[in-house]
C-alpha cells in the first residue's frame, strides 16, 4: 500500500497595500486613495443618474399620453367657445348637452347596444368557458386557440369583416348589426376571464352535492355558479365600458341614423370641434374609468373567504 504525501494547503496572496498600489501609479498613498474615492464618486453618479433617466423618460410618457385628456377636461368647463383660451369656469356645455335631442338619442343607442352586448356575452360565455374547461380532448384545446384569435386580431379588420358580412346577406345596417358585431367580439373578453376561474374552482364540491341528490343542472346553479360570481360581474363590468367607447366596430356596422354616441362625436369633430364635444368627452372618460374601477373592485368586495375558498381547493 502505497501512500499519497498530503497536499499542501495552497496560500492565497495577501492583498496589496495601498502603498504598493500607489508605488505602481508613481504616486504617493494619499494620491492613491483619493484616486479610489474619486472612482467610487464617479460609479455612484453614474448609478444615480440611470434611476434619473428612466424617471424623466416614465414622466415625459405619461405627459405627452394624459395631457391632450387634461386640456380636453380642462376646456369642457371653459365659459367661452375658445380652445385655447380659459376664461371662466362654467358647465355651460354639459347643459348643453343634456339639451342636445340628436346626442341624447346616440347616448340612448349606445347604452343599448352596451346592455344587450354585455348580456349576450355573458350568457355565451360562461357556457363556452365551462365547456372549454370540462373538454379534455384536442377539440377542446383548438377552440381555445380559436377563441383568442378575436383578441389578437386588429379590429378594424373585425369591423370590415362583420360590414362585409352584413352586405353580402343582404342585412340592413343598423343597432341590430352592431349588437351582433359586439357580442362577438366581446365574448372572447369573457371567456378567457371566466376559463382561469372555472380552471381554479375545486371539482370535488359540485361532485358533493351531485352526491347529495342534486341534478347536474342544480349543482351549477347553486354552487358552480355563485362561486363565479365576482367574476362574472367583473366581466360584465369590462364588456360594457369597452362596448360603449367602441369606435370602430360601431362605425362599420352602424346605420345612418340613429347612431352611437362615438360615431356621433367623430361625425361631429370632422367639422371642427365644439366645446360640446369636450363635455361628452369628459364624461365618457369619468364613466369608463368608474367602471374599470369598479370591475377592479368588485372581487375585493366579494372577497375570497369561506365559500370560495372552499370551492377553489385553499
Amino acid at each position: 500500500m502505497t501512500l499519497r504525501p498530503a497536499l499542501k494547503p495552497q496560500r492565497r496572496p495577501a492583498p496589496r497595500p495601498l502603498r504598493a498600489v500607489a508605488t505602481r501609479t508613481g504616486s504617493n498613498p494619499a494620491t492613491g486613495a483619493s484616486r479610489i474615492r474619486t472612482t467610487a464618486r464617479r460609479r455612484r453618479r453614474g448609478t444615480d443618474r440611470k434611476p434619473r433617466f428612466a424617471l424623466a423618460v416614465t414622466v415625459a410618457f405619461f405627459a405627452l399620453l394624459y395631457l391632450p385628456i387634461g386640456v380636453v377636461v380642462l376646456f369642457s368647463f371653459n365659459s367661452q367657445k375658445s380652445l385655447t383660451v380659459f376664461k371662466d369656469f362654467s358647465l355651460r356645455w354639459y347643459s348643453a348637452f343634456f339639451r342636445d335631442d340628436v346626442l341624447l338619442d346616440s347616448l340612448g343607442m349606445s347604452l343599448r347596444v352596451s346592455l344587450v352586448a354585455m348580456a349576450g356575452s355573458l350568457i355565451l360565455g360562461v357556457a363556452l368557458a365551462l365547456g372549454l374547461v370540462r373538454c379534455r380532448s384536442r377539440l377542446g384545446s383548438l377552440a381555445g386557440l380559436i377563441m383568442l384569435v378575436p383578441l389578437i386580431t386588429p379590429e378594424i379588420v373585425t369591423g370590415v369583416a362583420a360590414m362585409m358580412l352584413f352586405k353580402g346577406m343582404g342585412v340592413t345596417l343598423s343597432s341590430g348589426t352592431v349588437m351582433l358585431a359586439e357580442i362577438t367580439f366581446s365574448i372572447s373578453y369573457v371567456t378567457v376571464i371566466l376559463r382561469s376561474r372555472i380552471a381554479a374552482l375545486n371539482p370535488e364540491v359540485e361532485e358533493a352535492a351531485m352526491d347529495l341528490g342534486a341534478t347536474r343542472w342544480q349543482a351549477l346553479r347553486l354552487v358552480t355558479l355563485p362561486a363565479l360570481l365576482p367574476s362574472i360581474l367583473a366581466s360584465a363590468v369590462l364588456v360594457f365600458a369597452l362596448v360603449f367607447d367602441d369606435f370602430v366596430l360601431a362605425y362599420f356596422t352602424t346605420g345612418v341614423d340613429p347612431q352611437p354616441l362615438s360615431v356621433r362625436i367623430y361625425s361631429a369633430i370632422r367639422f371642427g370641434v365644439q366645446p360640446t364635444i369636450n363635455a361628452v368627452g369628459t364624461l365618457m372618460l369619468a364613466g369608463s374609468i368608474g367602471l374599470i374601477a369598479l370591475a377592479l373592485f368588485i372581487p375585493r368586495l366579494f372577497g375570497r373567504r369561506g365559500g370560495l375558498d372552499l370551492l377553489s381547493g385553499k
